[in-house]
């Protein structure tokens, strides 16, 4: 039993006729009359009475009826129901901090005027955590910097990223040109947590020097890092794109690393098997404008 097979016998029954019904239906007669001996092989009853060429619904087909109808209207609203969430679409992006600072809002911005129709939700969190959210499909699509480590991931590069050194004002090494890595050893040092912290190539770099540091503040908020610096808690690493503003203002001061400079990409990623919708080819097409 089937949907055409109940809209066959509905139609049937409001006709008063198979000629009539297949008529109405654009199919032939003997399709018509196949559909309502179907049903009443399926169920076991007679569903019609003809009677001198005329046919009725018998008590069974009257049952039947007042419950194909009920199936049929329900059929039809959720036909519409699926056709109006098809018009509407979604998209869910993951993006790390940096990126949720300085770029996300440009994105937005363009992608809400191209597709004013998509519902876009955006989570901002450190990159490994939007990793693995891209991964477990919480997340469509992800636009981190720094390393990737899944292989299954597809990576897109989008811009380059600096990471700097940064003081307040009145920092001790506020007013050096150079900085060598001997002159950070023993400086307070305000941190992220680990999950950025493990893809931070400059402290990575200080690992390697065997560079210790005095980490007397730890925060995952951005603002919170920002404010201790200017205040003079101590050196962070940021992001060059994050810490333009409080530099032009000069109330926070890049430190240049003598022989270093360290820069890394900023990437959108998404999940080898990901259906590349087109949402996801809208952002990446946004995306390629950022390139640098």
């Amino acid at each position: 039993m089937t949907i055409r097979h109940l809209k066959i016998f509905t139609t049937v029954a409001d006709e008063g006729s198979m000629s009539m019904a297949a008529k109405k239906m654009h199919i032939s007669q003997p399709s018509v009359s196949q559909a309502v001996s179907e049903l009443e092989k399926y169920y076991g009853v007679k569903l019609f009475e003809r009677l001198s060429q005329k046919i009725y619904l018998t008590k069974e087909g009257e049952l039947m009826l007042s419950f194909s109808r009920h199936i049929l209207d329900s059929f039809h609203q959720m036909e519409e129901a699926i056709g109006q969430a098809k018009k509407k679409t979604s998209l869910r992006i993951g993006c790390s901090v940096s990126v949720g600072t300085c770029l996300i809002n440009d994105i937005l911005d363009e992608a809400e005027e191209r597709m004013p129709d998509c519902e876009i939700r955006v989570v901002v969190a450190n990159s490994s955590a939007i990793e693995k959210a891209v991964l477990c499909n919480e997340v469509d699509l992800g636009i981190v910097e720094g390393i990737i480590e899944s292989k299954d991931l597809t990576t897109t590069p989008v811009c380059r990223d600096e990471l700097v050194v940064v003081c307040g004002k009145n920092h001790p090494l506020a007013g050096e040109k150079r900085v060598t890595l001997e002159k950070l050893r023993g400086q307070n040092y305000i941190s992220r947590e680990s999950g950025s912290t493990e893809r931070n190539q400059i402290e990575r770099i200080f690992e390697e020097y065997g560079l210790q540091l005095n980490k007397t503040f730890y925060s995952t908020n951005t603002e919170a890092i920002k404010n201790a610096v200017i205040r003079g808690r101590g050196i962070a690493v940021f992001s060059k794109r994050v810490i333009e503003k409080e530099c032009d203002e000069g109330i926070m001061v890049i430190l240049p690393i003598e022989g270093i400079t360290v820069t890394r990409n900023i990437h959108m990623v998404i999940h080898k098997n990901k259906y590349v919708s087109e949402g996801i080819r809208m952002i990446k097409e946004i995306l390629s404008g950022f390139q640098s």
